[in-house]
């Protein structure tokens, strides 16, 4: 068995493709329209040949989407989890749960869908400020 790629629904593709390539650095493999049925698949990875992020844009529907019981979260292995919450912040993006243990930190897309970040490796030694962060009530 081989693991492929994890479906989400998004209302906005733009704005959605442009998060998760400009903010999170993934790379658009490919974009299928189909007409027929009035939707758009868009496929993101990490890099040609990885685990794809299938991004789903239903042409028809603009109503708020929530995200179903069955699906918790998208997970991403990251160098160095400081820097790269770091980066994100420098982004605008805000760290829901921030690494405070060296080794896990969530955000959310524009559609609030969780992604958690993980230290590859062994957990990196605690870190100010994020030791001191508080939890904002998320996690």
């Amino acid at each position: 068995m081989k693991f492929l790629h994890t479906m989400v629904r998004v209302r906005d593709l733009d704005e959605s493709v442009k998060f998760f390539t400009e903010t999170l650095g993934l790379v658009e493999t490919r974009r299928n329209e189909y007409e027929a049925g009035r939707f758009t698949l868009v496929y993101l990875a990490t890099a040609p040949g990885e685990p794809e992020v299938e991004l789903t844009y239903n042409w028809d529907e603009n109503e708020a989407l929530s995200v179903g019981r069955n699906f918790g979260h998208l997970a991403f292995s990251v160098e160095n989890i400081y820097d790269y919450c770091r980066m994100l912040m420098d982004k605008g993006v805000t760290i829901l749960r921030p690494p405070r243990d060296g080794r896990m930190a969530f955000i959310r897309t524009p559609d609030q869908i969780s992604i958690e970040f993980l230290q590859e490796g062994e957990k990196l030694p605690e870190q100010e400020p994020w030791v001191s962060m508080e939890n904002n009530g998320t996690w």
